[in-house]
């Protein structure tokens, strides 16, 4: 079985440890997820065992020929490139392979007649034949096919995010390497991709390491959770939902441990204040197991996000909009649209990428104006728009001085008045780290910060667009809470289907063309409800294709003609005889060497044969059919 271990890994940056000690393993099958706070070193781990960093101490071993496959958050594309030159772009032998076999069929295209090129497309093919690269380069175009891209031409920069990731994600599956790591697999894929790349991680042989915020995707992938905190690696068996209960236990055990050293610690200390001297090898054994005693630390505090800030007050009218409508050239996003928006709804916008979810939020904040109709706010209304990208940082620009911005002091729900340095500790930034500048946060601890910014101005509407990227599982978890009790109104834009869960009501689905249906209910209703209706179409589908086999059973038995007994009693051996022939110019094929000519007469006679092979079979279908009916 092949493994991969990790021993005594540490890593720092500057003045900050994000590990030290760290110690893994992983093996053939397993697929495990990383969890931890923002800012913990979860990217970093996944770029050291991909070998796009170095650590400052540390072994990694594993078995000859392992590969590695990578997926980034952000992939760095040549914009330049058509998708299929992305997809063969890494350097691997395989890939330089497959490069290089596109590349020789693209000539043979513009000149057939060449010699040359001839000889460079057969050369290449006998150098597929010997790496056994037809099922990689079948698997591309299979996979590409399968996340929604078809186009294999089409130029990349002109593509969107959630497109880009697709191409990505083939780049990165291509190879069926023995190890995928995943940095936030989930990121910009819709509902269906997301379905579709939890079903191949579930079929994949090898092993997976991913980090991900999309719970629901923990749950229904990894059998192994990996939690990084306080720059200790802790592993357990089983997916999300056990790992929860695990640590749970695992908390509760060690407040246990330390209330049973802390009792211990004050009972020595009463001995050693009643003046124990060291006068016998007992009592000096003892004086030492004090000292070891007061030397340990106990567990680190729990850290938690808090957010319990205050909002505006909401007045009875918050948004309208009246026959909206929206186009970019000839695409519509949004036809003649009509929706009130009311106090304390809590609404979800759902669709594919690039049906216009981003642009009617832009429309609610006031950064786009609709081509008709009217966007009315209503006067009490204070918008917060959390957008998909950081607003422009200036990164070298002090934490503290970037919150400051915003509020001095701010409010918070039970009434009390905090500063911005205590926000900042609330929010896990500690105090010491409060002059950092923005540039040396992690994307997560700038996502983080961004969103208690947005909070500090007291908004009564959130409009949230795609927030569960890149912030980590315990401070979703706290915005979840804190948005589930918050007074005002929550539009949000999301692929999360448990943020959905737990945060909404009511749907907007754009199902592309500026149509736009209206759900209430859940998420998962939504999902339950069309599953349904597909069923049931399925079902009216094979009512019908039954009713239409049925109709010639009714009809007069039909007899087989002179000619076609006469074909019916030839044909099987006719079909042996083909499937001979194309055995044998395989074999010649095999044997020809580097004569191109004669290996294309021989191509295109095995092409013709296979063409006659399949006519026939297709005909003897149709009189097994006749002859089926007679009895």
């Amino acid at each position: 079985m092949k493994m991969l271990t990790v021993e005594n890994l540490s890593k720092s940056y500057g003045e900050k440890p994000l590990f030290d000690g760290l110690s893994c393993s992983i093996t053939e099958g397993q697929r495990v997820g990383i969890i931890g706070v923002n800012g913990t070193g979860k990217s970093t781990l996944l770029k050291i065992i991909a070998g796009l960093e170095t650590p400052d101490t540390g072994d990694m071993t594993h078995s000859r020929g392992y590969t590695i496959s990578y997926l980034s958050q952000q992939p760095d594309f040549d914009e330049k490139l058509t998708v299929l030159e992305q997809v063969f772009h890494g350097d691997t032998p395989l890939i330089r392979l497959l490069r290089d076999y596109e590349k020789a069929l693209l000539n043979i295209e513009k000149d057939p007649s060449n010699e040359k090129v001839q000889e460079q497309l057969f050369a290449v093919q006998q150098r597929m034949d010997a790496m056994s690269a037809w099922e990689a380069n079948a698997n591309a175009k299979s996979l590409l096919t399968k996340l929604g891209i078809t186009d294999f031409t089409a130029i990349v920069g002109n593509l969107s995010g959630g497109q880009k990731k697709r191409i990505a994600m083939a780049q990165c599956f291509i190879e069926t390497p023995d190890l995928l790591i995943l940095d936030e697999p989930t990121n910009h894929l819709d509902h269906e991709t997301v379905e579709w790349l939890e079903e191949y991680l579930a079929r994949y042989t090898g092993a997976v390491l991913l980090v991900t915020h999309d719970r629901y995707f923990l749950d229904r992938v990894t059998n192994r959770i990996f939690e990084l905190d306080n720059g200790k690696l802790y592993s357990y068996e089983g997916n999300y939902s056990t790992f929860l209960e695990a640590k749970a236990l695992r908390e509760e055990q060690e407040l246990a441990q330390e209330s049973k050293r802390q009792n211990l610690y004050r009972r020595e200390l009463a001995w050693i204040r009643r003046g124990a001297k060291a006068r016998s090898t007992k009592q000096k054994a003892r004086i030492q197991r004090f000292d070891e005693l007061k030397e340990q630390e106990g567990p680190a505090a729990k850290q938690s996000v808090d957010i319990a800030l205050s909002g505006s007050r909401l007045g009875k009218k918050v948004l309208e909009l009246k026959d909206v409508t929206k186009k970019f050239g000839d695409k519509t996003v949004l036809h003649n649209f009509n929706h009130i928006v009311k106090p304390g709804d809590r609404i979800g916008i759902i669709g594919a990428n690039g049906s216009g979810k981003s642009s009617l939020l832009n429309m609610l904040a006031g950064k786009l104006s609709p081509d008709s109709g009217e966007v009315e706010v209503g006067q009490t209304v204070k918008v917060a728009y959390y957008t998909q990208e950081n607003e422009e940082m200036n990164l070298n620009q002090r934490m503290i001085e970037y919150i400051k911005e915003i509020a001095e002091v701010i409010h918070t729900t039970d009434g009390k008045v905090i500063g911005a340095s205590q926000i900042l500790e609330r929010f896990l930034f500690p105090t010491h780290s409060h002059g950092t500048p923005l540039g040396k946060l992690s994307g997560g601890e700038r996502r983080r910060l961004y969103l208690l910014r947005i909070l500090m101005g007291e908004p009564n509407v959130l409009l949230l667009d795609e927030p569960t990227n890149d912030l980590d599982t315990q401070t979703l978890t706290v915005l979840e809470d804190y948005l589930e009790d918050f007074p005002g109104v929550v539009l949000t834009v999301s692929h999360d289907r448990y943020f959905l869960d737990k945060v909404v009501d009511e749907l907007f689905i754009f199902t592309g063309g500026g149509e736009v249906r209206e759900f209430l209910g859940s998420y998962t209703d939504y999902l339950e409800m069309e599953k349904t209706r597909e069923l049931m179409e399925k079902a009216e589908v094979q009512k019908e294709k039954k009713v239409v086999e049925e109709a010639p059973k009714q009809q007069r038995k039909r007899k087989l003609s002179y000619n076609e007994q006469r074909e019916w009693e030839t044909i099987e051996d006719t079909i042996a005889e083909l499937e001979e022939k194309i055995e044998s110019i395989g074999e010649e094929l095999a044997k020809v060497g580097s004569d191109f000519t004669k290996a294309q007469e021989l191509s295109e006679a095995q092409q013709k044969t296979e063409e006659e092979l399949e006519k026939k079979m297709e005909r003897w279908s149709e009189l097994s059919d006749i002859v089926e009916g007679l009895k």
